[in-house]
């Protein structure tokens, strides 16, 4: 792999929420009062950071939160139209933005398109709503089903659902309930996530003071195999650990921090990586708006990455996929000394069955994924 032909990527944080769902860590903010602001913010750190690619194409544009739908198309187009200025747009292929499903209208979807969004990931998480208000998330199982054919029918065909399994009081039938409708709404995409509590969370509260009591790993387990067993049955190929698709339907943006591509995140607590650093802003939208405003260039904190660092982020990386580990990559760019590191530490996993070698490449295996944390940790240099 020449990652030196790989175009790069630009993901733009829109930390607005209507309400804070009960599982997430992610940042977002209930108060829209600087909305204005925070859009001048964006559009003056694309200015100052229009170096960061170095000249690079852009090859994908990914518009995440918090819930980007809380804007108007009006705000979206001006936040567009300014990184087309800044940056080589020119070789985008895909622009995804993310919704809730009770932002999503005919006009919006429509208003979505004039933007050349050609991809929308929609936060469904469950169709039953039961499960939908333990995690309060604001929208019905009605809606959700709804958004899916609207933005479908007005022209967007390259949709993802987000679903979330190991929910409290999920069980493995209302689980299979989940995954059959979303086959039946023959979406191309989906990404399915294990619930976890982070600290801090509402969840995570609740199940501290004994309110939720929180599915045991053996059920866990077994909805990851009904997970794989149901989409792959359907058509759809596990090429991440938590990411299905229709052949040729893969996330290119999601790919990108798969394959050491480098990408800018702008806006507040967005990620940026370049190969031998990596780097993240504020996350507080009021700090960030006041330095990136005043010109400081002290909004964002860098990690400069050693060799070893690189090396676990390659091995936790490429592992996910399906694609796995290009080993004639692994040895070029890290060295034989971690290469050797790496298969001395894999023989064990490779003789029982949990990793494989074909074509030069280092995968898990369908028994290997079901325990992929602790093969990666094992091989990782600490």
């Amino acid at each position: 792999m020449n990652i030196n032909q790989i175009l790069s990527a630009l993901y733009i944080h829109i930390p607005y929420c209507a309400s804070r769902c009960g599982y997430c860590a992610f940042y977002s903010s209930t108060f829209e009062g600087n909305r204005k602001d925070y859009i001048e913010a964006l559009c003056r750190e694309m200015d100052l950071r229009k170096e960061y690619l170095k000249g690079e194409s852009v090859r994908t544009i990914y518009l995440g939160g918090g819930t980007p739908s809380q804007l108007t198309i009006g705000e979206l187009e001006a936040i567009l139209n300014h990184a087309r200025s800044v940056f080589d747009c020119s070789s985008v292929e895909e622009l995804t933005v993310e919704v809730n499903p009770d932002d999503v209208t005919d006009e919006y979807v429509q208003g979505l398109r004039s933007l050349s969004v050609n991809r929308v990931s929609i936060g469904i998480q469950s169709f039953h709503d039961d499960e939908l208000k333990t995690i309060n998330r604001r929208h019905s199982a009605a809606q959700a089903i709804e958004a899916v054919a609207c933005i479908k029918r007005n022209g967007i065909t390259n949709v993802s659902i987000d679903l979330m399994y190991g929910l409290p009081g999920q069980t493995l039938d209302l689980w299979r309930d989940n995954l059959q409708q979303t086959i039946q709404m023959e979406v191309p995409h989906v990404s399915a996530y294990s619930l976890t509590y982070e600290e801090g969370t509402r969840l995570t509260r609740l199940v501290s003071g004994g309110e939720l009591k929180p599915v045991d790993e053996d059920t866990c387990a077994d909805m990851f195999s009904l997970l794989r067993e149901q989409l792959s049955a359907a058509g759809y190929v596990q090429y991440e650990i938590s990411n299905f698709a229709k052949p040729g339907m893969e996330s290119k943006h999601n790919s990108s921090y798969w394959n050491e591509t480098l990408y800018i995140g702008l806006g507040a607590s967005a990620h940026s990586f370049k190969r031998d650093s990596r780097q993240w802003n504020i996350s507080n939208t009021r700090v960030y708006i006041e330095k990136v405003l005043s010109g400081a260039n002290d909004f964002f904190e860098v990690e400069h990455l050693d060799l070893d660092t690189r090396y676990n982020d390659y091995v936790m990386t490429t592992l996910r996929t399906r694609k796995g580990m290009d080993l004639a990559h692994l040895k070029s760019a890290f060295g034989e000394t971690l290469y050797s590191y790496c298969m001395e530490n894999a023989k064990s996993f490779l003789s029982n069955g949990l990793l494989e070698i074909e074509a030069d490449t280092l995968r898990l295996t369908e028994k290997g994924i079901f325990v992929s944390d602790g093969i990666m940790s094992e091989l990782m240099k600490v």
